[in-house]
């Protein structure tokens, strides 16, 4: 399933996750699983966060790009149209390419 989500990009031109293992470097092109990381003041989801469209007007873009991905084990979860609608919860997630 094709999807997007919304990633940080560092100055040195590496992407990672906005909140939760946002340490970690996404790599382009490689097959990632899903991994529990507990954060404090988010829900235990292990799964990777994406969107059905380029679309997340609760969140800021600042330093922040959109890329493709291709998901495998996909689970809908309805949000609100403030949140971006429906989310795609994947277990493992690939990054095509960002988004210009």
């Amino acid at each position: 399933m094709i999807a997007y989500k919304l990633v940080r990009k560092l100055k040195d031109g590496n992407l990672t996750s906005l909140f939760i293992n946002k340490t970690e470097r996404i790599p382009i092109g490689i097959w990632l699983e899903a991994k529990n990381y507990p954060t404090k003041g988010y829900k235990i989801r292990p799964f990777w966060h994406c969107t059905s469209e380029m679309k997340a007007p609760h969140l800021s873009h600042k330093n922040r790009v959109w890329v493709k991905v291709e998901l495998d084990g996909v689970i809908e979860l309805e949000r609100s149209a403030y949140q971006g609608g429906t989310w795609l919860l994947a277990k493992k997630m690939k990054v095509l390419h960002e988004i210009n």
